[in-house]
């Protein structure tokens, strides 16, 4: 008896099969959107008013905000009038001539801006700023 072998040689076809590298690019995918860390930025959240007349400053200033529901914070940290006279009279005796820019929610009292104002006058800052938005002819 005579067998015969049939030996059929598989040629690789002209298609290759996507889709264990459509899945491998998505569990990469999956794996750093997982892994990454997201860095939230805290701030306050504060409308500031338009101005016409606005000018941008580029020194390094100190910041002082208040937002809508009259808190004021120092370089966002919140503080009472009479913590920022304190701040404000050392930073003075030390001789440290910084600008001071005054960042005031729209929908602030005028009282507490101004409040913030005489306290920075009267400690002896000498250049105090008002935050705007630049307002589009």
């Amino acid at each position: 008896m005579r067998f015969r072998r049939h030996v059929e040689l598989e040629r690789g076809g002209k298609e290759i099969n996507i889709t264990p590298l459509v899945d491998m690019v998505f569990l990469l995918l999956l794996f750093f959107i997982l892994t990454s860390s997201f860095v939230v930025m805290p701030g306050i959240k504060i409308n500031l008013p338009k101005a016409v007349t606005s000018e941008v400053i580029k020194e390094k200033n100190i910041i002082l905000t208040v937002n809508s529901e009259n808190i004021i914070y120092l370089n966002e940290k919140p503080i009472t009038p009479s913590e920022l006279q304190g701040f404000l009279s050392d930073l003075v005796a030390s001789k440290q001539d910084k600008p001071l820019l005054i960042k005031a929610d729209k929908n602030a009292q005028i009282g507490t801006v101004v409040r913030v104002w005489d306290v920075c006058r009267k400690v002896g800052i000498g250049q105090i700023n008002i935050a705007t938005l630049q307002e589009i002819k």
